[in-house]
C-alpha cells in the first residue's frame, strides 16, 4: 500500500505539472508560476511519504482535500477541462485511499489506536462522578 500511495502522489504531482504547464496553461498568467504554485503544496509531504512515515501519510490528506475541491469545481464549472479534472480526481482518490490505509496499518502495527468513544465517555463519567462525591 505504501508503494501505491507513493505512486499516486507522484502521479498527481506529474499530472498537475503537465496540466498547468503544457496541456492547459493559464492564458493571462505565467504558466510556470502557476505550475509552481500548484505543485509546492504537493511537495511538502513528499519526503515523509518517501520515507514511509505514517503520520505524514495521514496529514498529507489535508493537502489533498484542496486539490479534491479544485477537481470537483472544474468538473462542475469548466466544460473544456473536465477530462483533466477527472484525471486529477482519480489520482487524488487513489492517493487519499492509499494514504489512509497505509497510515492505519502502520498505526495498528505499532499498537497506536484510539480508544472507543464509549470507553472514553465511561472513563470521564467515572472521573467526574468521583469528584462530585468528594465535594
Amino acid at each position: 500500500m505504501r508503494k501505491l500511495s507513493l505512486l499516486s502522489n507522484l502521479g498527481l504531482i506529474a499530472w498537475v505539472v503537465a496540466w498547468h504547464a503544457y496541456l492547459s496553461p493559464h492564458p493571462h498568467l505565467n504558466a510556470w508560476a502557476v505550475t509552481i504554485g500548484w505543485t509546492i503544496p504537493l511537495l511538502l509531504p513528499l519526503p515523509g511519504i518517501i520515507k514511509g512515515k505514517a503520520f505524514t501519510h495521514a496529514w498529507a490528506n489535508f493537502i489533498l482535500m484542496f486539490y479534491f475541491l479544485h477537481a470537483l469545481t472544474i468538473l462542475y464549472v469548466d466544460e473544456g477541462e473536465r477530462w483533466m479534472a477527472a484525471a486529477e480526481l482519480v489520482f487524488i482518490t487513489a492517493a487519499f485511499a492509499c494514504n489512509i490505509v497505509f497510515a492505519r496499518w502502520m498505526g495498528q502495527s505499532q499498537g497506536l489506536k484510539l480508544p472507543r468513544l464509549s470507553q472514553v465517555e465511561k472513563e470521564e463519567r467515572q472521573r467526574f462522578e468521583g469528584r462530585d462525591d468528594a465535594s
